[in-house]
């Protein structure tokens, strides 16, 4: 991981291989950024036209490379766009300073050491540079020949340092936002090493030894059910998706307590470490990037690790639904009927809607522990794609209070969401002549149709909300901001985000 550090030096005399800088968007031409001012004073108060001249706006996304000014000891000054400018007396937008940080960590890839002299008011500020950085210098290059280091960047190795300028290194407020925009962005970085990994490496046993070691590195409890211990508790959702493969099933369960805890949130994950739709097979097209499907679960995995390395003062559990989804003679059926592990039975229609059915029994799982509240994260269907795009995640839940303040906590960490409700009236298409419910429903609002599946199977006075990630998990652009291409680690910031939330009493 990139080392952050922070620093009151002036920007000329510290040697770095660069200065980042930001740039805005006004009217009259791009605008240099606080924190720039003595980059600026070297250009004789002229750098914002140089850099117009040099064809930079002040926009998202764009960078402007120019040489540092004479008597620097950095020989490169590195403007990052951070936008339009705020509003008079306010600072700059948190995300407009992660995406910023990410992208100059991006392009700097190779670079020993760079000088951060971005807008910093406040630690807030601090710890989204920080934040920013550690996302954007993320790479994942274990499985290339120039990647058997694993600190290399297709032949360049990650951004090594990033010092902090303008921020207060004795100051505890900053210090703290510095450790924390460590701790989640490492275990961002972890989930987003999980998502990429090929599935012929990461089936579910695998993924629940990773967990284990974790675990135990940073004192959290685990428990992890095989497929005989799954047969023996009743796990029908989990053991029919998995009843395909070679690759056994698993539920793991990581608990992290505190002493201090007066609530007790339950994280629930959907991991399919490859689907490849079962017996409804995925057509062409719709197969090469499926080792994603286990998002959510790397999500869970990541958050719960997050509130340990922070010490929350909250109890996490995290439950993580893992199996492969696999044709074979052994797989289960459309038409087949699945024992539940909460009594009820599910006729499987499309074996491609198996994310819901491994859920289902994790939720039921952790609602028998009766937390303060549920969040699951899967990615569940393409009709939330559809619905809101591929940077956008899905909200439900059972509580309008709990929705807004789960879309409230994404918004607050950078991470796009969207409330979505979940209409009564499409639970009717999910009758069963056979069973107690179906596991598909109207194709119209299949992405709620889903989320009214899985609130079957929350325990009865349980606040619970439901996350589809299938859109932004991961990334088959090209990346932006601190986004890369590939596994993005999307909902771990707001995972964490209610952990804290709820250990300081403001969630519910």
């Amino acid at each position: 991981m990139t080392a952050l550090t922070l620093s009151t030096a002036a920007a000329p005399g510290l040697r770095a291989d660069a200065i980042v800088i930001g740039v805005a968007k006004a009217a009259k031409g791009p605008v240099v950024a606080p924190g720039a001012e003595a980059v600026d004073k070297a250009y004789d108060g002229r750098l914002a036209g140089v850099l117009e001249t040099l064809g930079a706006t002040g926009a998202e996304g764009e960078v402007t490379k120019l040489p540092a000014p004479a008597g620097f000891k950095a020989p490169l000054v590195l403007a990052v766009g951070l936008g339009g400018e705020p509003e008079k007396d306010a600072s700059y937008d948190a995300e407009a300073l992660r995406k910023a940080a990410g992208l100059a960590a991006r392009t700097l890839a190779g670079s020993k050491k760079a000088a951060f002299a971005l807008p910093v008011t406040d630690a807030g500020d601090a710890g989204a540079v920080a934040e920013g950085v550690v996302l954007g210098a993320y790479s994942f290059d274990a499985y290339k020949e120039n990647g058997k280091d694993p600190k290399a960047r297709n032949g360049k190795a990650p951004l090594a340092e990033a010092v902090l300028l303008g921020a207060k290194p004795r100051d505890a407020a900053h210090k703290a936002a510095l450790a924390r925009a460590a701790a989640v962005g490492e275990e961002l970085n972890r989930a987003r090493d999980l998502v990429n990994t090929p599935p012929n490496d990461l089936n579910p046993e695998a993924f629940a030894a990773i967990a284990q070691a974790a675990a135990k590195e940073h004192g959290i409890k685990v428990q992890v059910l095989d497929e005989k211990a799954l047969a023996k508790g009743g796990y029908g959702g989990i053991l029919g998706v998995g009843s395909g493969s070679a690759s056994a099933p698993r539920l793991v369960k990581l608990s992290y307590t505190s002493s201090k805890a007066k609530k007790h949130l339950a994280f629930v994950g959907k991991g399919i470490t490859y689907d490849s739709g079962g017996i409804s097979l995925k057509p062409a097209g719709h197969n090469e990037t499926m080792k994603c499907d286990m998002s959510g679960a790397a999500a869970v995995f990541a958050a719960v690790v997050a509130a340990a390395r922070l010490g929350l003062e909250v109890d996490v559990t995290g439950w993580l639904a893992l199996a492969e989804n696999m044709p074979s003679g052994s797989a289960t059926r459309p038409g087949d009927v699945l024992r539940m592990y909460s009594g009820k039975t599910v006729e499987v229609l499309n074996t491609d809607a198996e994310g819901r059915l491994v859920l289902a029994d994790a939720l039921w799982a952790a609602s028998q522990e009766k937390p303060d509240a549920i969040v699951d994260v899967a990615t569940l269907t393409g009709a939330m794609m559809l619905a809101l795009g591929s940077r956008t995640f899905g909200v439900m839940a059972n509580d309008d209070a709990f929705r807004s303040a789960v879309f409230e906590a994404a918004e607050e960490v950078g991470e796009p969401a969207w409330p979505m409700p979940l209409p009564e009236h499409l639970r009717k298409g999910m009758d069963s002549p056979v069973a107690d419910i179906a596991n598909m429903g109207e194709r119209m609002g299949g992405g709620l149709v889903a989320g009214l599946f899985l609130r079957e199977f929350v325990g009865e006075g349980i606040t619970w909300a439901h996350l589809d990630i299938a859109g932004p998990a991961f990334n088959e652009g090209g990346p932006f901001g601190y986004t890369p291409k590939g596994g993005t680690g999307t909902a771990v910031r707001t995972l964490v985000r209610l952990a804290e939330l709820t250990a300081a009493g403001d969630l519910g």
